[in-house]
């Protein structure tokens, strides 16, 4: 489910990650919102994104009881999909809150989140597209989450390859 956007998403985001930062602050070197819901007006599923960084990744496996008293469920499966990723999400399965992604700063899971939020939130004509094709996706794909997810890759990976681009001219021009 696609929703317009909601303000709140900030101030939730902001919260959960003072309680993340209590539990396991001491591994976390950087934490960040991601997702559609960090991006200012864009609709999304209500779900809050958010992406820990850890110094190397065997520190999220000190992190799992931790989380777990925050509500959060780790999901060591995912692995297999994302080895250089540990997931964890919060809220019973068909009203999911919360999806934590935890790697490491210098990984490209780090770097591509990074870039698809910060050019969506600096290109709101691009940032419309994204939410026009998610809205016809989700009414697509209403049960298959991962065909949702598999069918909006390409806009993805040509919105972070615009991203690079820009960035690499702003380097070297500045």
């Amino acid at each position: 489910m696609v929703v317009d956007y909601i303000a709140r998403w900030p101030i939730m985001y902001e919260e959960e990650e003072r309680r993340i930062l209590r539990a396991i602050g001491p591994y976390v070197l950087a934490i960040e919102h991601v997702g559609s819901t960090a991006v200012p007006g864009l609709g999304a599923k209500p779900i809050i994104d958010i992406l820990a960084a850890v110094h190397r990744l065997k520190d999220a496996e000190s992190c799992i009881g931790p989380l777990e008293g925050l509500g959060y469920e780790y999901v060591p499966e995912y692995e297999d999909l994302i080895p250089e990723r540990r997931y964890f999400h919060k809220g019973p399965q068909e009203a999911r809150t919360h999806h934590l992604h935890m790697v490491e700063m210098t990984s490209d899971f780090w770097e591509k989140h990074l870039l698809f939020r910060d050019f969506l939130r600096t290109n709101p004509k691009v940032a419309q597209e994204y939410f026009e094709l998610k809205r016809e996706l989700a009414a697509r794909y209403r049960t298959d989450r991962d065909a949702y997810t598999d069918a909006k890759t390409s806009f993805i990976e040509s919105v972070i390859a615009r991203a690079r681009t820009s960035q690499e001219e702003r380097t070297t021009t500045g």
